[in-house]
């Protein structure tokens, strides 16, 4: 361990002793990992510490590498920090993520030091039943509900890792012209919604934590956090973790359910707040409008990014072609 930051990581914690117990995982592309540290003499049994190379890798499961990616991965975890640091403290029980411990810098090398969710919410997913997808949409809900109408000051202007101004080179390689060139029009389109949130900007199953009972989630990885209209979140997520089969069939339930969260969180939040309900039927309107099209963007970067990923089914294929018929 790097002696400069097991002192930082002791001051940060008040523990008297650390040591690493395992690691949780590596960093996509080679960047660093998450590692998980016990303490001694405090309060805490445990921190997760998200330990940064920002070293160009030259590291990419399918081939994207090169300065576009790096940059973008380094401003990622610039990204993410600012959100530990500034914003996380806002979210509530409802929407819950690790509490912020500290941020540690030594040449290229960082270190973000985190609460253990495994406490509350020591259970991973790779698939889940309909009580356990909606658990995340509730999260997505009332996430998305807090911090309606947020200026992202310090986060990704556009949020979302597929977002269309940071992947140029994959918008070249799509071979599909009417997509390619349609494809700033959608992009145009939701960026000029007129109900933006803060997105999570990855919320996949693989980032939600779940609590034994299945029934409470937090999320986790906001590299990508970031401004935006909610429908990005919800389409990727769904996409992460149903089969196009349950797509057909839960679709609509599914986003009827997101919706009656989101309203009663806004409710909630307006009641807190003592202040004036936005038009609830005009958000939603706007939003289930946008829906197909934040589906067509994000296929718009799988096309480009990997053309025979499984996402790319006949559900996506059929929102995409939807889309493209109607702009």
């Amino acid at each position: 361990m790097n002696s400069d930051f097991k002192a930082y990581l002791l001051e940060a914690t008040q523990a008297t002793e650390c040591e690493e117990v395992e690691i949780i995982q590596s960093l996509w592309s080679g960047y660093g990992k998450i590692i998980r540290y016990g303490l001694q003499g405090c309060s805490r049994k445990t921190v997760v510490v998200k330990s940064i190379s920002l070293k160009e890798t030259g590291s990419h499961p399918y081939g994207w590498t090169g300065e576009i990616s790096h940059k973008r991965k380094v401003k990622s975890y610039e990204i993410e920090r600012n959100w530990y640091q500034d914003w996380s403290s806002a979210c509530n029980l409802d929407c819950r993520v690790p509490e912020f411990i500290g941020f540690f810098a030594q040449g290229k090398d960082e270190y973000i030091i985190m609460e253990d969710l495994d406490a509350e919410f020591p259970i991973r997913k790779a698939s889940v039943n309909l009580e356990e997808l909606k658990a995340c949409l509730s999260w997505l809900a009332n996430f998305h509900a807090r911090f309606m109408q947020e200026s992202p000051k310090g986060l990704w202007k556009e949020g979302t890792y597929w977002h269309l101004d940071t992947r140029p080179e994959e918008l070249e390689s799509i071979e599909d012209l009417e997509l390619k060139n349609k494809a700033p029009k959608i992009d145009a389109l939701l960026r000029e919604c007129h109900h933006q949130t803060i997105l999570h900007g990855d919320a996949k199953l693989a980032n939600f934590c779940f609590s034994k009972n299945g029934r409470e989630v937090a999320a986790v990885d906001f590299q990508y956090v970031g401004g935006g209209c909610g429908m990005k979140d919800l389409a990727y997520f769904l996409g992460s973790c149903l089969p196009e089969s349950d797509l057909f069939e839960l679709e609509e339930d599914l986003l009827n359910f997101y919706f009656q969260e989101l309203k009663m969180a806004l409710r909630r939040l307006n009641e807190n707040r003592n202040g004036s309900l936005l038009d609830f039927d005009e958000l939603e309107g706007e939003w289930r409008r946008m829906y197909p099209l934040a589906w067509a963007d994000f296929l718009r970067f799988l096309l480009g990014w990997k053309p025979n990923h499984e996402k790319i089914n006949s559900f996506s294929l059929e929102k995409l072609k939807a889309v493209l018929e109607t702009i």
